[in-house]
């Protein structure tokens, strides 16, 4: 290759990458799935499209998507919140492993009979396709402002982030069974697969993130290092676990959960690196996919594919998802959304590579087909999940978005650091006073900055709008201080008083009292408990912001939850038309 080609090929690559990134404008207005687009124009891009591209070598691509998937991956892991796993783990973990092997038996059985592959081949394709796309779910549902009830909306975080193990672990194990062409036991093979995959993941992930939180913690760096430093070690964490035959991906993914859930210096740093990184790592995959696979080859898949991917939207997914969430009593509504979020993305293109670096045959025939599927699937589900996601009314209001501040660690002081926050119109903070800041264990104010000078400022004195206040807190109290200096746009007050109702209601107060004054019947089993008993019990034990429950003419809603108790419930008049 020469010189010329090689600054050509960069030149290339930057344009696309460009175009991607100015892409994400245009379809934010229009509500396209970004991946489908990055897809698309890696394609234009291709031998066969405008760019001439021709890019065949399936090998620099499984490296490149590998890569790719763990920084994307850890990405998620890094800001899953530990908060999200007192209502979602066990379903999540549920929907994660029985609902991807019950996806993939159902859609390897259809591929069996509709392509007429032998059975392992079938379930091959089918545990291809497993498993959902997290980039693909969450960029969708930003790119459209939602917010999702914590229920659901952790439920597909935690799922989405630990199911590729899954996925990855039994494609690589039908590989090994259709390399041993029925000899030996297949049934030990498949059990001794999984027990080292997820065992070494598990393991390495945790001991593997204990340390490198430590080191984070504990190791004098240059700020810019930080970030570095937390990518570099989870790739390495990646690299040893899949050297030894366990799942890297999800060693990545626990490694990711435990630095993001670890008090350490520039957190914040690390959080904006590393969105960044996988943003661009989303980019390169999918451009390469684009590249990689020829438009003219997809045609004669066309039927097959489209009826491979009906049976998987249309029945292996809700059924997995019936079956996985039977025990965990989820409301229809939110079953019937996160069965729709079954979102097909970069993992399944990649994971059809791993049939032709084993030289098994009809290669080709999986890239295609599972390539299509995933088209359809990114068309089809990822135009219509925002829409979808309203009509269910499983969004909530906006809140609070946390502003901007400053961030300064304290040396020697590890648990310690220096916020500045700004007071915003519209926040709690404004018009309130220093004495009515959260009052955190450890924290103090150190002053407040009014027009360019450290002000002398009582406790008993109201901050004014673009005061900066100083406090020097534990880690642990930033996420109070956030919601206190938030000023959320969009109206926020007006849409929630709108989505949670005309008052506000004690979740002490009898439910008895409150059924007299609004002239609705209550059971005899609920005679004499209060409004919060109620709710948990009808929510299982695990109520969430906006769960509500209507009784006659009355909504009542929960508007504040603080770990297993409801700190307020809303109460909204409803007409007799309106939805349950």
């Amino acid at each position: 290759m020469t010189i010329d080609i090689i600054y050509q090929n960069i030149f290339v690559a930057a344009i696309l990458s460009l175009l991607c990134v100015i892409a994400t404008v245009l379809t934010r207005r229009i509500g396209a799935p970004i991946l489908l687009v990055f897809l698309l124009l890696g394609m234009l891009a291709g031998e066969q499209g405008i760019g001439g591209v021709k890019f065949d070598d399936f090998s620099l691509a499984f490296l490149f998507g590998n890569v790719a998937l763990a920084i994307i991956i850890f990405d998620g892991g890094l800001g899953t919140r530990r908060d999200t796993f007192r209502v979602s783990l066990k379903p999540a973990l549920s929907l994660a492993t029985v609902g991807v092997l019950i996806t993939a038996g159902i859609t390897g059985y259809a591929a069996h009979v509709i392509l007429g592959l032998p059975w392992q081949e079938g379930l091959l394709i089918g545990a291809i396709v497993g498993s959902t796309d997290a980039a693909a779910v969450f960029g969708l549902l930003r790119n459209a402002g939602l917010e999702l009830k914590e229920r659901t909306g952790a439920t597909l975080e935690i799922e989405s982030g630990s199911n590729d193990p899954m996925a990855i672990f039994l494609t690589i194990t039908l590989v090994q069974i259709l390399q041993l062409s029925g000899e030996g036991n297949q049934g030990w093979t498949i059990f001794s697969e999984l027990f080292r995959q997820m065992g070494l993941g598990l393991a390495i992930g945790f001991a593997g993130g204990y340390v490198l939180s430590q080191l984070l913690r504990r190791v004098p760096l240059p700020v810019s290092l930080y970030p570095l430093l937390a990518l570099a070690g989870g790739i390495s964490l990646f690299g040893l676990t899949t050297l030894w035959d366990g799942s890297g991906f999800l060693a990545i993914f626990i490694t990711g959960v435990m630095i993001g859930n670890t008090s350490i210096p520039y957190s914040n740093d690390i959080h904006r690196f590393h969105d960044g990184i996988a943003w661009l790592s989303q980019i390169g995959m999918f451009l390469m996919l684009g590249l990689l696979v020829t438009p003219s080859n997809l045609v004669p898949i066309i039927i097959p594919a489209i009826a491979i991917a009906v049976v998987l939207i249309f029945i292996a997914r809700p059924l997995a998802v019936l079956i996985s969430l039977l025990p965990f009593h989820f409301p229809w509504r939110e079953q019937t959304f996160i069965s729709w979020c079954g979102l097909r993305g970069a993992v399944p293109i990649i994971l059809a590579l791993f049939p032709s670096l084993a030289g098994l045959e009809h290669t080709q025939t999986y890239f295609e087909l599972v390539f299509f599927v995933v088209l359809i699937s990114l068309v089809l589900q990822g135009w219509t999940m925002a829409p979808l996601a309203r009509w269910l009314q499983i969004e909530l209001p906006p809140s609070a978005k946390e502003p901007e501040y400053l961030q300064l660690k304290i040396k020697h002081e590890q648990d310690k650091e220096l916020l500045i926050y700004p007071v915003l119109s519209g926040s709690r903070a404004a018009e309130s006073t220093i004495r009515q800041l959260p009052s955190t264990e450890g924290s103090q104010v150190v002053g407040v900055i009014r027009r360019g000078i450290l002000a002398d400022v009582d406790e008993q004195e109201k901050l004014l709008s673009d005061d900066q206040v100083m406090i020097l807190a534990t880690s642990s109290a930033r996420s109070a201080f956030g919601r206190f200096f938030a000023s959320a746009a969009h109206s926020p007050f007006l849409e929630s008083d709108r989505f949670f109702g005309e008052f506000v209601l004690n979740p002490e107060a009898r439910l008895t009292d409150i059924a007299q004054l609004y002239g609705f019947e209550v059971s005899s089993s609920s005679e004499g408990i209060t409004i919060e008993r109620y709710l948990i019990n009808h929510f299982h034990g695990k109520p969430v912001v906006g769960d509500h429950v209507k009784l006659g003419e009355v909504k009542l809603i929960v508007r504040e939850v603080d770990g297993d108790h409801i700190v307020s419930v809303g109460l909204k008049l409803s007409s007799g038309n309106e939805k349950s």
